[in-house]
């Protein structure tokens, strides 16, 4: 949707205000969804991880290379795993500090929208 649909009363610098703050609130919808994706994918690691201490060097191992398996290292299996989740920590900071970004942006552009409002007199007859 663009900001022009949003309605013909609107200036179009609020509209424009308007746009960004739902488009803001989508992104901040999202994020934890990812964050739920790595949690899980992390979770998966650690699983497959301590399965690998469990094991002796002679157990012969494989890992998943598309639809099949093939014959793996233990000791490789285990440093690749164990980037991968590095990896997932590296991703969940980053997100983290997404998330607060956003909500930073949004209190921001909250305050935008009301001192907007108040300074034009603008009143939404939907809200009362």
């Amino acid at each position: 949707m663009s900001s022009t649909d949003l309605s013909p009363n609107i200036p179009p610098q609020l509209q424009e205000q308007l746009a960004k703050f739902e488009q803001l609130r989508k992104t901040l919808e999202t994020i934890p969804i990812q964050k739920q994706q790595i949690d899980l994918q992390i979770f998966e690691i650690d699983k497959a991880l301590e399965e690998l201490n469990k094991i002796n060097e002679n157990t012969t191992v494989y890992k998943s290379a598309g639809t099949i398996m093939i014959k793996a290292n233990k000791d490789s299996l285990i440093k690749e795993l164990t980037e991968a989740k590095d990896l997932g920590n590296s991703q969940l900071i980053l997100l983290k500090k997404q998330e607060t970004r956003v909500i930073e942006n949004i209190k921001e552009l909250e305050i935008k929208i009301k001192q907007f409002t108040n300074k034009s007199n603008f009143t939404n007859p939907e809200s009362n």
